[in-house]
């Protein structure tokens, strides 16, 4: 892993940019919203369950409320009563804010997007999101893949580059 660290000969001072050091602390510690609408729900709550264990990349702690939350998971379908209520959950978190749409529902309106009048058609139109995970439900995998790619974006870095350098 490539730091932006500087070291002096005695090794008791490490010099680096504040911005760089706020940017991966934001990235270790992001606290989704309690916040599932349909099945994909599940799926987020198997995340964080024992077996997927979100826990390893520090957002364990789903937060009860939005002022307590830095990332929203909207996982499942948006009605249009509910929309208005995704957008003041949206509006009363504190910046730096996340968003990630997890589930057709949520990316385009699912199955509903031609027939279902009653079907936001993308969380996208109310709220800007950040991360994509499709699937109908996303495995709590994609889930987690989704929160690397947040990750990424708030460390500034290039998704499709920071992926290649994983893999590498």
């Amino acid at each position: 892993m490539n730091l932006p660290i500087e070291r002096h000969e005695d090794g008791n001072i490490i010099l680096t940019s504040a911005e760089w050091l706020v940017n991966e602390a934001l990235a270790r510690s992001i606290w989704p919203m309690t916040f599932g609408l349909a099945c994909c729900a599940i799926e987020m709550m198997a995340a964080g369950a024992g077996r997927y264990d979100i826990a390893r990349f520090g957002s364990e702690v789903f937060r009860p409320t939005p002022r307590q939350s830095d990332c929203m998971i909207v996982a499942g379908t948006v009605t249009m009563k509910m929309a208005s209520r995704v957008k003041l959950l949206y509006e009363q978190m504190a910046e730096p804010k996340f968003v990630i749409s997890m589930g057709s529902c949520s990316n385009c309106g699912g199955p509903y997007w031609q027939h279902g009048y009653h079907v936001l058609k993308g969380v996208d139109r109310i709220v800007p999101v950040d991360v994509y995970i499709p699937g109908c439900p996303p495995r709590p995998e994609a889930l987690l893949e989704g929160m690397e790619l947040l990750r990424d974006i708030i460390r500034g870095k290039k998704p499709r580059q920071a992926a290649a350098a994983r893999n590498a």
